[in-house]
């Protein structure tokens, strides 16, 4: 049996989502998804997809899985760039009640 690869912060890879530019409802259905199956979910977001990350997590636990999920942690962080500036990342975990 082959041990699923994690990430630094011990969450396995198939239980992250990376937000993109994608029409939200369609994000919100592939979280709904994975949440479901797995129980854990990591929403994760860099710079202007920020605001979008929240918007899914919100729609997750406030409207589609109102009674079943709930917000686990909120983490904000930043990344310094070769250029200097700094590079604004969230990760949202979400669980499944």
């Amino acid at each position: 049996m082959s041990e699923q690869k994690k990430t630094k912060a011990g969450i396995p890879r198939d239980q992250i989502l990376i937000i993109s530019g994608a029409p939200i409802m369609s994000i919100v259905i592939e979280a709904m998804s994975k949440l479901g199956e797995k129980g854990l979910l990591s929403i994760r977001a860099r710079e202007n997809n920020i605001p979008r990350a929240v918007v899914v997590a919100n729609i997750l636990t406030e409207k589609m899985m109102q009674e079943n999920s709930q917000i686990y942690r909120i983490l904000l962080d930043g990344a310094m760039r070769p250029d200097g500036s700094m590079a604004s990342t969230i990760e949202i975990i979400i669980t499944k009640i």
